[in-house]
C-alpha cells in the first residue's frame, strides 16, 4: 500500500456547514474502503491547514479518484503528498545511478607584474 498525506482546507461551503462534517467524514471513509484503502490518521489541525488525513491506498489512481470524489462535494480543497516510508526512500537511494563527481577546477597561476 502506498501512504499518502492530505494538507486539507475547508472551503466557504465547508465553514457554512461545518455542522455536516462528521457526516462527510464517514461517507469518506467508506469511499476510502471501497476503493481499497484506509484513512490511518486524522487531525483538526492549527495553522495553515484546517485537516492533515494520512491515507494508505493501493495505487495513484485509487487516491486520485478519492480526491476528485472529495472535491466534488465542495467542503474541503486538498494538497496532496505521496510519502515514502523509509525503507523505500533507502531502496531509491541505492538504486540511483553512480553520480561521477565534477572534475576539480583547475588553479590558474597568476601572472605576477614583471618589476622593472
Amino acid at each position: 500500500m502506498n501512504t499518502y498525506i492530505a494538507l486539507m482546507n475547508l472551503t466557504d461551503q465547508g465553514v457554512r456547514t461545518m455542522q455536516q462534517s462528521v457526516e462527510r467524514s464517514i461517507k469518506g471513509k467508506a469511499l476510502m474502503k471501497r476503493l481499497g484503502g484506509r484513512i490511518k490518521a486524522y487531525y483538526m489541525t492549527m495553522g495553515q491547514y484546517d485537516f492533515v488525513v494520512v491515507f494508505e491506498c493501493p495505487d495513484d489512481e485509487s487516491m486520485a479518484k478519492f480526491l476528485l470524489a472529495v472535491g466534488a462535494w465542495g467542503a474541503v480543497r486538498s494538497s496532496t503528498l505521496k510519502a515514502f516510508p523509509v525503507p523505500t526512500y533507502r531502496r531509491i537511494l541505492h538504486a540511483l545511478p553512480a553520480l561521477e563527481k565534477p572534475a576539480p577546477k583547475r588553479r590558474r597561476g597568476r601572472r605576477r607584474a614583471a618589476r622593472r
